[in-house]
């Protein structure tokens, strides 16, 4: 493979329309030649997740489906330890790819809480960092929001390489949209429309996820599904 592959990694619970934007805009900007979604298993900077690890990955994998050049991975969820993006990063270097081969796509919400991230700053060397703009979180904002890190960031996709890894700053409208908000929607019997991929949306109502009488995320006990409406791993 020629070019940057990106990862865009979250717990996804759900996976939501501001995810799809976010992936959309540094694809764009940078010209990436894939991008993967990278589903956690255990998030370190979040409480832990309410659906299953199987319908977060399923509700990824209709996602991405759609769009060429996207794919989900399973990267994190092979691992009992929590989804520390440094080990994530370590893993692709692993699989040949340098530095400069891989960006890391994120929100600027999410940036901004850059510096309580496990082994920073050194997880800014594994790889680029494009940074999107999110509701309330524009990306000119940045450099003062994190300091620190002014001098690594660049408004420019063709910025030169051989300096070492940068941090893009991407400026695009972004749904506004949050998987807290739509767990929220769904519990209190309301639409998701447009806040999710339609495939999303299907799964979830197919299997209650997120509804008031559900349990982590299941709509009833896998053993009263028929065998079509089991995931893999449920018994």
């Amino acid at each position: 493979m020629t070019g940057r592959i990106g990862l865009l990694g979250g717990t996804f619970d759900p996976i939501h329309c501001g995810h799809i934007d976010v992936a959309a805009a540094a694809e764009r900007a940078l010209g990436l030649a894939r991008v993967d979604f990278v589903t956690a298993h255990l998030p370190p900077h979040r409480n832990a997740p309410i659906a299953s690890a199987f319908h977060r990955f399923a509700m990824v994998a209709l996602a991405v489906a759609p769009h060429q050049g996207w794919r989900a991975s399973d990267l994190e969820l092979r691992s009992p330890e929590p989804s520390y993006t440094a080990a994530t990063l370590a893993h692709v270097h692993g699989l040949g790819f340098a530095p400069a081969d891989i960006v890391f796509v994120i929100g600027a919400d999410a940036f901004a809480e850059i510096a309580t991230w496990y082994d920073y700053p050194r997880v800014l060397d594994a790889a680029h960092f494009a940074v999107v703009s999110r509701p309330g979180f524009p990306v000119a904002a940045m450099r003062d929001r994190v300091p620190q890190l002014a001098a690594r960031m660049t408004d420019r996709a063709d910025a030169a390489t051989d300096r070492g890894t940068w941090i893009f700053l991407i400026d695009a409208r972004t749904a506004d949209v949050s998987a807290t908000a739509i767990r929220g929607r769904l519990a209190a019997g309301e639409s998701i429309a447009g806040m999710v991929p339609p495939g999303v949306q299907q799964h979830i109502e197919r299997h209650g996820l997120y509804s008031t009488d559900s349990s982590r995320g299941e709509a009833r006990d896998a053993a009263t599904l028929p065998a079509a409406g089991r995931l893999h791993g449920q018994d």
